[in-house]
């Protein structure tokens, strides 16, 4: 059975300045998800926002009340040390944490402020996900092969498998990038191999674009700019959810 459609639009893209009525108001224009992106100048040259901002819009957005539920916040960790973090964001509202597979070979430090001379790995981090009572997400940049995933996809122990996969259509870090369709095919061979996967793509998205995200297989659409640069942002909400449920399990 085919994942269902999910659109996460990214607050990346959203007034910082009323941040909170933002994020509340595009929930009622028809969101699933927030897609919260999670920089920290080290992973990736930009810098957005911690703990305390997620807490703050938290109070804004209802937590879901089931797994992969409406409101969720689905945590993009662009950062260097993503098992640090895990925990404060899990207490600042987080719903689903995403890290990198390519910053997934680091500290097994599990705060901020500890030290460790031990590394972790993708299996052994998205354990620790789960037994925080998160749902795990795994993400890779435009240069690392899909092949990577399948010895986590394939564990034979279910707290070591993600909930999603997040592959990005353009390199992570800054908003309104145009979108890399060189990234679809691995899209489309996650989705035939592990056809209930949910697969999120991250970058470019948009009218112009989605149909193509969402033939390769793509369920989870993160769009920034599209929803929230738009004149009637429920419309593109709605014009995206339709382009993924017309396709859903035709691959």
């Amino acid at each position: 059975m085919a994942p269902k459609p999910i659109i996460a639009p990214s607050i990346l893209s959203a007034d910082f300045a009323t941040l909170g009525a933002d994020c509340e108001r595009t929930m009622e224009q028809g969101a699933d998800w927030l897609h919260v992106d999670i920089m920290d100048g080290h992973f990736v040259p930009n810098l957005t926002f911690g703990p305390p901002v997620v807490a703050k819009i938290r109070k804004h957005v209802d937590k879901p009340t089931t797994s992969y539920g409406r409101g969720t916040f689905d945590c993009h960790m662009m950062i260097a040390e993503p098992k640090k973090w895990v925990k404060e964001f899990k207490k600042a509202g987080c719903d689903l944490y995403c890290f990198h597979y390519e910053a997934a070979f680091s500290s097994a430090a599990e705060s901020p402020s500890a030290k460790t001379d031990a590394t972790t790995n993708p299996k052994e981090l998205i354990r620790y996900i789960h037994d925080q009572d998160l749902l795990a997400g795994i993400a890779l940049k435009p240069a690392t092969g899909v092949e990577v995933l399948t010895e986590i996809l394939e564990s034979p122990d279910p707290k070591e498998r993600p909930d999603m996969v997040l592959i990005m259509t353009v390199e992570p870090g800054f908003g309104g990038q145009k979108f890399m369709a060189s990234e679809l095919p691995k899209v489309q061979a996650l989705r035939q191999k592990y056809p209930e996967l949910n697969i999120e793509v991250d970058g470019g998205l948009g009218p112009g674009t989605i149909d193509q995200a969402a033939d390769a297989g793509a369920n989870v659409i993160v769009a920034g700019s599209a929803v929230f640069g738009a004149k009637d942002p429920a419309e593109v909400i709605s014009l995206l959810r339709t382009s993924v449920e017309q396709r859903a399990g035709k691959l």
